[in-house]
């Protein structure tokens, strides 16, 4: 059977039990397993009478939504080819994807979204919208059998495009079947099945990232799979009502909503005051000292105190009662916001990939030691290893086949079978792996030396909350030097840079910086559709503002020297 065949029959078996809702204003609309078969069936329907041929690509292009999943199932069961965009990109860049793999048709969640495209693109091929699909006076498909085999390629993702243009990742259902193995095998873990179900039981889970994305989209899946009890944040601004109401066990992270989250306790414990923060923050100090194994006598009464008194409310009001962990991934997490919620008593397992891995390499076992500022070891049956330069490579079922149309990139990446996937990595004698940072954001000083960017950069961020991002910049110049954005000021940039710079090597350490009140942002085209610096296009529009900071740093600026 193939993945699809398995997600069918496990929503056919849920029958009259809701497996999706979704939340707007404040209300729940959901579907039971039979209403969203039908509300596939009808789209199903819909899709045959524009007779496309198999392999067909079909764009999504629509906000997440009920609709968003029934559609997507709907496309890969008539043997097309999902193209999942992001509905909040600029449409320039959407018709840039489009005209790459030129879909046969585009399905939009909204008229909006439509008309955006044909204003970019007056030529673009044939669209619908959902309203004109989900109709009750639509009937069920005939002849609903599947047509899925391992190599049909049944979605191609959109890369973020950090260092240039987008290219469309062709996942094929061997990757996908793969994957959804892999990950309900390790919610099974996290689960123990048998033994600690919930209530109705379902898996409770809670989702706001955006379905277009590999990661996502793995999990939306994976949940199809499990039958799970599946909640859709439609609203950005509720996320953290949405989190409570729902009450999930467990729901995939990005490290910004994290670090967020560990931000608002602090703030919110800090208005309080008295009594529960005085029990805080000695708990806090009290646990870093476990950690580095410097605990005093006296720091197991502030952590006892802080368990019994504080901890659980702060855990009740941030997510709820039933959580048994944190996903987390896309991004290497801050340590220190691991280790945060490691001190409340919420374990967080990161996972590590790239779309061309089917979204996930590695994997935090619940069963295992989690090992904070390390993603945890190679799932099973993939293989990985540091090849030159420290990158990692990688070879597995998960490995995708190719790029859209793109021979010439795809032979850049696969060699002898194995993935290149340039990120840098080590990996300890209990097979976790660590992410150092990307080959290609490497800044190479006139010197020679090749540091990478965000280990730094992340370092200067914990001492600077008030700072949105640190870019640093630096290729061939003698040192080192940022751009800070932010309502930050030169003081305490300069007062941060002081902590840090001592521990660092000489051509390590950042010697000037620039302020920038505006932060970097999707709109502005400076980050990419999940929130990654777009560096090269950051150096090139702000050229003048880097060569300022060279400029103005060469009286009180130390050269590096090798």
């Amino acid at each position: 059977m193939s993945f699809l065949e398995d997600i069918f029959a496990s929503i056919e078996r849920s029958g009259d039990a809701v497996v999706i809702q979704e939340l707007r204003d404040g209300q729940t609309v959901s579907l039971t397993g039979l209403q969203l078969l039908a509300n596939v069936q009808v789209a199903r329907t819909y899709l045959r009478r524009l007779r496309l041929k198999n392999g067909d690509r079909c764009a999504l292009l629509a906000h997440n939504s009920m609709l968003w999943v029934a559609m997507d199932l709907a496309i890969m069961a008539e043997g097309l080819t999902a193209v999942p965009l992001y509905a909040r990109q600029a449409p320039a860049e959407l018709v840039a994807m489009m005209k790459d793999c030129w879909p046969s048709v585009i399905a939009c969640g909204e008229q909006s979204l439509a008309d955006s495209i044909v204003e970019a693109w007056p030529e673009a091929p044939p669209h619908f919208c959902f309203e004109n699909v989900f109709t009750p006076t639509r009937g069920p498909v005939e002849n609903p059998s599947l047509t899925v085999k391992d190599e049909n390629v049944v979605a191609v993702i959109y890369t973020s495009g950090t260092s240039g243009e987008a290219k469309g990742v062709m996942l094929n259902a061997l990757n996908v079947g793969y994957m959804l193995g892999c990950t309900s095998g390790r919610l099974d873990q996290l689960m123990d099945v048998g033994l600690k179900k919930t209530r109705s039981g379902q898996d409770a889970v809670f989702h706001y990232l955006p379905l277009c994305f590999a990661g996502s989209w793995i999990m939306m899946l994976t949940c199809l799979l499990r039958g799970s009890k599946l909640t859709l944040n439609t609203d950005l601004a509720k996320i953290a009502a949405d989190m409570r109401l729902t009450a999930p066990d467990y729901f995939l992270n990005v490290p910004a909503l994290l670090e967020r989250m560990r931000k608002a306790v602090d703030e919110q414990l800090w208005k309080t005051g008295g009594f529960p923060l005085k029990v805080y923050t000695n708990a806090k100090g009290a646990w870093v000292r476990r950690q580095e194994h410097k605990a005093r006598a006296v720091d197991a009464v502030w952590l006892g105190l802080a368990n019994r008194l504080v901890f659980p409310t702060i855990r009740k009001k941030m997510i709820g009662r039933n959580l048994r962990a944190l996903i987390c991934g896309s991004a290497p997490l801050n340590i220190e916001t691991q280790l945060f919620f490691m001190m409340l008593g919420i374990p967080v397992l990161q996972v590590y990939g790239l779309t061309e891995t089917t979204a996930i390499c590695t994997m935090d076992d619940p069963d295992g030691h989690v090992i904070p500022g390390r993603v945890g070891p190679a799932i099973s049956g993939v293989e990985m290893k540091v090849g030159e330069n420290g990158e990692i490579v990688v070879q597995g079922p998960n490995i995708f086949p190719g790029y859209w149309g793109r021979p010439e990139e795809t032979a850049k990446v696969l060699h002898d079978g194995w993935f290149h996937t340039g990120d840098q990595g080590d990996v300890d004698s209990n097979g976790n792996w660590k992410i150092v940072g990307r080959i290609k954001n490497l800044i190479i000083l006139g010197s020679g030396h090749n540091i990478a960017p965000e280990p730094i950069e992340d370092e200067i961020l914990r001492e600077l909350p008030d700072a949105i991002q640190v870019v640093l910049v630096g290729n061939g110049r003698g040192y080192l030097g940022a751009l800070v954005t932010g309502n930050v000021s030169g003081e305490k940039v300069r007062a941060a840079l002081d902590a840090i710079n001592p521990g660092l090597p000489h051509y390590r350490q950042v010697r000037a910086f620039h302020l920038m009140e505006a932060a970097f942002t999707i709109e502005s085209g400076l980050l990419t559709a999940n929130g990654k610096l777009k560096r090269d296009l950051i150096a090139e529009r702000f050229r003048s503002e880097i060569d300022t900071i060279y400029q103005a740093s060469k009286s009180q600026a130390t050269p590096t020297t090798v």
